[in-house]
């Protein structure tokens, strides 16, 4: 098997989907986290100026998204069929909430009642909370497997989906995302709402290390082969210790009012959580809980050598330009948001 780096073709391949779908929970989660708050904030300004912290970057943050479903599959068609296939049911309220999303913010400025503007913040509010949930579930099914034959397809119940593993997860996402969300708001706020976003944020962290825990604790109960890969390869366990310690420092950034450094160390948290769940399921990438033989992993899923040299090629084109567009809405748009005739 032709390798770079030391890395066979899949592995590679491995390493670029999940970075990309790590980009989308690092900027897609903190639009998510602020939506998730809009109706705690009670006055019409506040809920405008909060809504334009995220306008000028919500839909690129969802590219993201694109790019890493297409990235999936391209590189690894089996699993994007099965996963797809097998998840319907998550996967079309996903799309659903994530239409009622972007329709609200849209739409919710264009008239003036006080009804379409309130009816639009409830959509708004309930989809990134529902969005941010739903992750979480197809994140949490997806690390202790489901039912899949020896075809590669889905031989169980779409109801077992909303498991109680799934929701925990699901509800941790949705806390991690809030955390993300309130750092990002108080970073573009000032005034009276900066002040309020502060309380939240308090809350947020709380939320966040609480359901951290259940999570932590629930999986190393219940799901104890997760851990196998840190138990064979000890030097994994700084993994872990980076996501700790990444944790405990977003507390005492707040507390010292370095907001800029508490997205920081909250991008990280996300990235730190998400490289975790990659090195327990490697190389697995879907696991069957029929049979161990049923499992879809890196290598019965790839496509061939030749189009995935073709693939990380155009990857290594692309992703600097991606980053750079990124890069560049974010320099446009720094700053606290100020409040215009073009604003939502």
């Amino acid at each position: 098997m032709a390798t770079f780096l030391g890395l066979d073709y899949p592995t590679l391949w491995f390493l670029v989907v999940g970075g990309v779908f790590s980009g989308y929970a690092i900027l897609d989660g903190f639009d998510l986290g602020a939506g998730a708050w809009h109706l705690f904030l009670k006055k019409e300004k506040s809920r405008r100026i909060a809504l334009n912290a995220v306008g000028p970057v919500w839909d690129g943050n969802e590219v993201w998204l694109v790019i890493g479903g297409g990235a999936l599959f391209a590189g690894f068609p089996v699993v994007y069929a099965t996963l797809f296939s097998s998840m319907y049911i998550p996967f079309m309220l996903f799309l659903a909430f994530i239409i009622f999303r972007a329709t609200a913010i849209e739409f919710r400025s264009k008239e003036e009642m006080a009804w379409w503007r309130k009816t639009w913040d409830i959509t708004y509010s309930l989809s990134s909370i529902m969005l941010s949930i739903l992750l979480g579930i197809i994140l949490g099914n997806v690390l202790q497997g489901f039912e899949i034959g020896a075809d590669y397809e889905f031989a169980g119940n779409w109801l077992n989906f909303f498991n109680p593993y799934a929701i925990i997860l699901g509800v941790t996402t949705l806390s991690l995302f809030m955390m993300h969300g309130a750092i990002y708001l108080t970073m573009k706020t000032e005034g009276r709402l900066f002040t309020k976003l502060k309380l939240l944020l308090r809350r947020a962290i709380i939320f966040f290390i609480l359901m951290f825990v259940i999570t932590t604790a629930y999986t190393l109960i219940y799901f104890p082969h997760l851990s196998d890969r840190f138990k064979e390869v000890p030097i994994l366990f700084i993994f872990p210790l980076l996501t700790f310690l990444t944790i405990a420092n977003i507390p005492r950034l707040v507390n010292k009012s370095k907001y800029r450094s508490a997205f920081l160390f909250s991008a990280l948290t996300v990235s730190f959580s998400l490289a975790i769940v990659a090195i327990e399921l490697y190389p697995v990438l879907i696991p069957s809980t029929l049979d161990a033989a049923n499992s879809i992993t890196i290598y019965n899923a790839a496509s061939s050598e030749k189009s995935l040299s073709i693939l990380l090629t155009i990857a290594a084109i692309g992703a600097p330009l991606v980053l750079s567009y990124t890069a560049f809405v974010f320099w446009t748009f720094r700053g606290k948001v100020k409040l215009d005739e073009t604003s939502y």
